[in-house]
Parts: structure tokens; sequence; C-alpha cells
């Protein structure tokens, strides 16, 4: 518990931005998880534009601080990859 009343400000500034940092992943899972399903539909159409969805999501929580740069630079990456193995398969 905290002793100071600048300790208990910092703890109640703590649970706001986790929170909020948990609703921005959880969506962001969500997103990439839709992509993914996307991607194994090998709908090149559907795929691009979820990917896209997916890659602003990413870029969003890298921006937010929620995500760590190479962290989302590595979850599009490989998204992209997947993209253009399928786009270029048909």
């Amino acid at each position: 518990m905290a002793n100071t009343k600048s300790a208990e400000k910092r703890n109640r500034q703590a649970q706001k931005r986790r929170a909020r940092n948990v609703q921005v992943r959880t969506s962001v899972k969500t997103i990439v998880k839709k992509a993914r399903e996307a991607l194994l539909a090998k709908d090149p159409s559907k795929a691009k534009e979820a990917v896209r969805l997916a890659e602003k999501a990413l870029t969003r929580a890298h921006s937010k601080g929620v995500l760590h740069a190479k962290n989302a630079a590595r979850h599009v990456a490989r998204l992209r990859h997947q993209l253009h193995a399928i786009a270029g398969a048909k």
C-alpha cells in the first residue's frame, strides 16, 4: 500500500493506464486474428483489407506506447509476408 499522497496518485494513474493498455492490446489481438483468418481463407482482396486494418491497429498501439516498436514491426512484417505469398500465388 502507498504511504504518501504522490505514491497513491501514481497507483491511480498506473491503474488507469493499465486498463487503457489492456483494452488496446485486446482490440489489436482481435484485429490481427481476423487478418490471419482472412489469410488462411486465401482470398487476396479480403486478406489485403484485413492486413491493412491490422497494420493500422499495430502502428497505433505502438504510437500509444502499448506495444514495443520492434514487436509491432515484426507482426506487420509477418502478416505482409503471408499476404504477398497468397497474392503472388493467384
